[in-house]
């Protein structure tokens, strides 16, 4: 990916988390960003020390993959824009929410190679859940690249794009869920009698540490909530109460629910 020029249409949250993972990374020397606000450009190359353009068909036309981080609303005018400098050297890379592949591919009427990427807002903070799909024109060497990039991110899953709305029922909505889940957490606390923001500091970090050590482990959920439950103990008296209340089935209620609305979204997009 170091000899790839890469640009990025669209400098907003995602278009920035993009490009700080990369810098982080050591892999923006051959960046190209895409910005018409003089003043944000102004900020992506101090911050950065990358190249700003003001016009998104100049970029396409200086770099070998495109990165589409704009609103799904623009999508369609930034296709048409660009799509004169495309060939099928090009490799494009789309998060743009709900645009599928065929549709990006219908408007470009031309053949391109076209990955797309779901992550989520875990991204500002480098610890993005993607998912990638590779569109059929695409290599796996197209893949690799993706992978690259998104991995700057947090970690990465390739999955048909199929399922991108089961995807968005999880790890796109997930962010959500488990903010109301530390809320909870928290205010269970301060029933209890501590103050707000110690349970709110202490149940975040809970949070955290519980993912990091999963993570760094790799052993299922279930073993590690194994090793916190003693016999007769505290920990099990609070998930009886989490089963009692049906905790586990809400949380893939909403998951399922989540991904039927993407799905719901999609057709009324399309």
């Amino acid at each position: 990916m170091l000899k790839k020029k890469i640009g990025i249409i669209g400098a907003g949250n995602m278009g920035e988390a993009i490009l700080r993972g990369l810098h982080q990374k050591g892999l923006a020397k051959n960046l190209v960003v895409s910005e018409i606000r003089p003043d944000r450009s102004d900020y992506i190359k101090k911050n950065y020390g990358v190249t700003v353009v003001s016009e998104n068909k100049k970029l396409a036309s200086q770099v070998q993959v495109i990165i589409l981080a704009v609103k799904p609303q623009e999508l369609k005018g930034v296709l048409q824009e660009i799509a004169p400098a495309l060939d099928s050297s090009t490799l494009i890379i789309s998060i743009a929410a709900g645009a599928s592949l065929g549709t990006i591919a219908s408007i470009l009427d031309k053949e391109v190679r076209l990955v797309r990427g779901m992550p989520n807002i875990a991204a500002l903070a480098l610890e993005s859940a993607t998912a990638l799909a590779k569109g059929g024109e695409a290599t796996e060497e197209d893949l690799k690249i993706a992978q690259e990039i998104f991995n700057a991110l947090g970690r990465t899953v390739v999955i048909p794009e199929a399922l991108m709305d089961a995807v968005t029922g999880m790890s796109g909505s997930g962010p959500a869920y488990v903010c109301i889940f530390i809320e909870a957490l928290a205010d269970g606390g301060v029933r209890m009698g501590l103050e707000k923001k110690a349970a709110l500091e202490m149940a975040i970090q809970t949070v955290l540490g519980t993912a990091r050590l999963l993570s760094e482990q790799g052993e299922p959920p279930a073993n590690l909530k194994d090793k916190v439950s003693s016999p007769g103990g505290t920990t099990i008296a609070g998930i009886a109460s989490l089963e009692a209340k049906g905790f586990r089935g809400a949380v893939m209620e909403a998951v399922a629910s989540a991904t039927e609305r993407s799905k719901e979204l999609a057709k009324i997009k399309g």
